[in-house]
């Protein structure tokens, strides 16, 4: 029995690790050059008083992937096609058009990250910014869904050098598990316009496209499904540990010594001289790793949903021949963004903010329309939501399209905030 236990374990872990892939993967994409530059600055200007935001954060972002796994391993079919099998198509281009315009704009913020991390070593971003965009490009067009997956994985892995970063900082850790656990509010209009930012970082319309497709590519079912859940609660503690650590990193040093940063690059410059060397550069080699790997993935995710949506061939195991327009459309991002960073003094300022407002448009559309699905019973069956599952599913749709209306009013008139 107990030799039989043992075989079973066994089984049960080379399964999973065979699973394991898209619930890690879009959840550290989550962890990009924006992301980053938003956690640097909480740390920087607030101390640890936002620890304790991403403990509800951690669930709200389990709760919403984990929903788009299932649906992809139970039908069978990506996010988009869902939806314009059941909304319409023209919702459906409606809500592509947005996604599209959103992510060009979040892929430009990728390469200027790419930028950034290469001026810290003295690279300039007119070689470093085109070799990793061709080095992107040809990753996913010459490569198989199998070996992208697991560089995937290896730059996922790679955020770890956050953690090092944070623990080189030396932070007083009775103070970290305090505001971790501990919530602390303030109605300053600062602490308010930081507290949606963060949140809006959290939850992304491509992220619930992305994973899905991704569910569905690599030939998940049902049976096979509780593994990738498994896949996807250990991708968002992953992802919000790391979080945390780019937060206690820079609070333990440049809040500490009255630093005031504008972003990632600007953080790992300054903690040289107060957490060290090699905290400095841990720091910058996670932003370009950050950067090329979500600079990859944002617009791999667009030309999924858009190709599912609209009929045509879509993934990364498909020859050029096979899926055109998939691969196309791919392409035509990765060189948008490229050159946008290229062009001196180009607007990157006012393309992010308005890729951050319009995904933040778009998000309630798309967590109303997933819950809408997962509880369709033709489509689910007996993986619909339990009750409690929708309570919580629910409370967070409300919560998340809440605090994504603040986050664009935030975006759209700063003033508002102070």
């Amino acid at each position: 029995m107990k030799v039989w236990k043992e075989k079973f374990n066994w089984r049960n872990i080379l399964i999973f690790l065979s699973i394991i892939g898209p619930g890690i993967i879009t959840a550290n994409v989550d962890n990009d050059a924006g992301g980053i530059t938003t956690y640097s600055v909480a740390g920087a200007h607030f101390g640890f008083k936002f620890l304790w935001v991403f403990i509800p954060m951690t669930l709200a972002l389990i709760v919403v992937q984990e929903m788009s796994a299932r649906m992809g391993a139970i039908t069978g079919k990506g996010l988009a096609d869902l939806i314009r099998e059941n909304f319409g198509v023209r919702l459906t281009l409606f809500i592509l058009a947005g996604l599209l315009i959103a992510d060009v704009g979040n892929t430009v913020s990728e390469f200027a990250g790419v930028a950034s991390s290469g001026d810290i070593f003295g690279l300039s971003k007119y070689i470093v910014v085109p070799v990793s965009g061709l080095v992107v490009w040809l990753l996913v067009v010459k490569g198989t869904y199998r070996r992208v997956e697991k560089i995937f994985l290896i730059a996922s892995a790679l955020y770890i050098t956050y953690i090092f970063a944070g623990f080189l900082a030396r932070p007083n850790w009775g103070q970290v598990a305090r505001a971790t656990f501990i919530p602390s509010f303030s109605t300053d209009s600062a602490y308010i316009a930081m507290f949606v930012g963060l949140v809006g970082t959290t939850i992304a319309p491509w992220m619930q496209f992305y994973i899905q497709s991704s569910v569905v590519e690599k030939g998940i079912t049902a049976k096979e499904y509780k593994y990738s859940r498994l896949d996807v609660i250990f991708g968002c503690f992953m992802t919000d540990i790391v979080a945390v650590f780019i937060v206690v990193a820079c609070a333990a040093t440049l809040y500490k010594s009255g630093i005031v940063i504008s972003d990632a690059q600007h953080a790992a410059i300054a903690l040289r001289p107060l957490a060290g060397q090699y905290a400095s550069v841990l720091f910058a080699l996670g932003l370009f790793d950050a950067s090329i790997f979500s600079a990859t993935i944002l617009p791999l995710a667009t030309a999924y949903y858009v190709c599912e949506a609209l009929g045509f061939e879509a993934g990364v195991d498909k020859s050029f021949k096979e899926a055109p327009q998939f691969y196309t459309l791919y392409t035509i991002i990765i060189i948008l963004g490229v050159a946008i960073i290229l062009v001196p003094k180009a607007p990157l300022v006012p393309i992010m903010l308005w890729s951050q407002v319009i995904n933040g448009i778009l998000l309630p559309f798309v967590l109303v329309f997933m819950l809408f699905l997962i509880n369709n019973r033709k489509l689910m069956g007996s993986y619909t939501n339990s009750k409690l599952f929708n309570g919580v599913a629910w409370s967070t749709t409300v919560i998340m399209i809440g605090l994504t209306l603040l986050l664009v009013v935030s975006s759209l008139f700063p003033t508002v905030f102070g």
